[in-house]
């Protein structure tokens, strides 16, 4: 009888609490695309040291895992899959930089509508500093599969970063043909696992 009593007991607690879990990696993986030559050839990068602090390992919603999360990123440390363009990025590009690091912080996250049979996606505003100089950006994210990805783009005046986008511009202008963008796409991406529920259920609670 006292089992009976206890499982009635937690599954009631579950049903109120939403019940359901969300809970994130301590992993945050971060890349970006850069653009050469006036055919705007994509080049591909990620960044190997990235300190993510979760705002919560746990929660019920996107928004409680997530919003308040900071990253600090190493910009010397870089991986394109090719040493020499790597070498060449970090002291013609990164180096001209002010600091060492890309700050980031997560301040606002907001669901769509749900689409039946289709991922969760929606929008969040990230505060990016780079170059000593502080902006909002807007991204959107999709989450399926227990991936949870989001994409942006930046562009280098903001960030007062024309020094430096001049330099990796001379340095590779041959291999640019005289042309590098200033607009980078950028984008970061976490595990989030969901136990405990029905996820369809939950995150329309989320919104």
């Amino acid at each position: 009888m006292n089992k009976i009593i206890f499982s009635f007991l937690t599954l009631s607690a579950l049903s109120y609490a939403g019940g359901c879990v969300l809970t994130q990696s301590d992993d945050m993986n971060v890349s970006w695309k850069a653009y050469k030559t006036f055919a705007k050839l994509g080049v591909a990068g990620k960044f190997t040291s990235v300190d993510y602090k979760p705002n919560k390992k746990e929660g019920k919603n996107f928004k409680e895992l997530l919003m308040g999360s900071t990253v600090s990123i190493d910009i010397y440390k870089i991986d394109t899959s090719n040493e020499g363009r790597d070498k060449t990025l970090v002291e013609n590009f990164f180096g001209k930089l002010n600091g060492k690091s890309i700050d980031a912080k997560i301040v606002a996250i907001k669901a769509d509508k749900r689409e039946k049979g289709k991922p969760y996606t929606g929008s969040l505003d990230v505060n990016i500093t780079m170059n000593e100089k502080t902006l909002q950006i807007p991204m959107s994210y999709i989450y399926e599969k227990e991936n949870f990805k989001a994409k942006g783009t930046i562009d280098l005046f903001d960030f007062q970063a024309q020094s430096a986008l001049s330099s990796i511009n001379q340095s590779c202008y041959d291999l640019h043909k005289g042309k590098t963008w200033s607009d980078v796409s950028i984008s970061f991406a976490t595990m989030i696992k969901a136990t405990l529920c029905n996820t369809k259920i939950e995150e329309k609670k989320a919104k």
